[in-house]
């Protein structure tokens, strides 16, 4: 049985609006929940993503492109 307590609060987002908000393009999203990175809910032919999930995305995505990459030395 699936708690439904768990989903009475959750805010789910279309593919327009994730993308608006990433200000990327709708295919741009498309390929994110098709690649596994950006969870999504299918209902009928459409996708929906949690609010959450694009956050914790951009937080993710933020914190790799602020992290230094490490340099190899010449020996």
């Amino acid at each position: 049985m699936v708690d439904l307590q768990r989903f009475e609060n959750a805010h789910y987002l279309t593919v327009a609006e994730v993308a608006l908000s990433m200000r990327v393009s709708k295919m741009t999203v498309y390929r994110l929940v098709h690649a596994g990175q950006l969870p999504a809910v299918r209902f009928g032919r459409s996708y929906r993503v949690p609010e959450l999930a694009v956050e914790e995305y951009l937080v993710a995505e933020q914190h790799a492109a602020t992290s230094p990459v490490p340099r190899l030395t010449a020996p």
